[in-house]
């Protein structure tokens, strides 16, 4: 219960704070907020923590419903619907976004900005598969080969989907099955001839040439990662791990049974709204 206490602490913090003093509603309105599924509460008791922070902070936040999308199209047609007035996503995402469809545009944000911290989970039994990605993770910092993907896939990103990009292939080597979204560009998408894109397919691609592994990807709605990784559909997914302070650890955020590997780029949480 602790720990689940301070995931959810973890929510508010992203949630409240990004969207309270920054909506375009007034204080006595409720601002109905569309968010990818989480894994670690109900839509109902994220309202009640952002509530409970709203009480316990001194803010004036602006009210929050919560409403849970599978992927990031049906959150975006629950926007233009008008089933939620704002969705919550990464700056990335939400530049592609704007660039797509020019009645979008950002939330204001005026009290902080937030980030998560991207990574990777497996399975605890896998530990030298971590050693192994987070030394590689390390080598790529070092070479400058990560700045380049981010560069190329996510600041230098239009509102072009992002390039396909092709999985190693080694003769008689392991194969890491790892499953994608496929619906978060530039970050990672799955294009219409089933071609896997974007950066963060762009980095498992990187990874499986520095590991000697083929890598096999797949699709999969955002809260089905962690089922699939328990039971041995997959052997990576994809992780963003919640802002870490000091009532929030950095394990947090972490499934039982699973272990992360070092992150590998940091994204901002920002909103997205329809404009008046």
């Amino acid at each position: 219960m602790k720990k689940f206490a301070k995931v959810l602490s973890a929510f508010v913090l992203t949630s409240a704070l990004l969207t309270g003093c920054g909506s375009s509603e007034t204080s006595d309105q409720s601002v109905k907020m569309g968010m990818i599924t989480s894994l670690n509460a109900s839509e109902q008791k994220i309202d009640e923590i952002l509530k409970l922070a709203s009480e316990k902070s001194g803010l004036k936040l602006v009210p929050h419903t919560t409403t849970f999308y599978k992927n990031l199209s049906t959150m975006e047609m629950g926007l233009e619907s008008g089933s939620v007035n704002e969705i919550s996503t990464y700056e990335s995402v939400a530049k592609y976004l704007l660039a797509k469809n020019p009645k979008m545009e950002l939330v204001p944000q005026h009290v902080m900005s937030l980030s998560d911290s991207f990574c990777f989970a497996m399975r605890k039994s896998d530990e030298s598969l971590k050693k192994d990605i987070d030394k590689a993770i390390n080598a790529m910092k070092k070479d400058g080969t990560l700045d380049k993907l981010v560069k190329q896939y996510i600041t230098d990103a239009n509102a072009d989907d992002p390039p396909a990009v092709e999985m190693p292939k080694f003769d008689g080597a392991e194969t890491l099955k790892v499953a994608v979204t496929g619906d978060l560009p530039p970050l990672d998408l799955v294009l219409a001839d089933g071609k896997p894109a974007g950066f963060n397919t762009a980095l498992i691609a990187e990874l499986g040439k520095r590991l000697n592994k083929n890598i096999e990807i797949f699709n999969i709605d955002s809260a089905a990662r962690s089922s699939a990784l328990k039971s041995e559909r997959a052997d990576l997914i994809f992780w963003a791990i919640v802002p870490v302070s000091e009532i929030i650890p950095a394990d947090a955020d972490i499934p039982a049974g699973t272990i992360i590997s070092s992150p590998y780029y940091r994204a901002r949480i920002t909103h997205v709204k329809l404009k008046n």
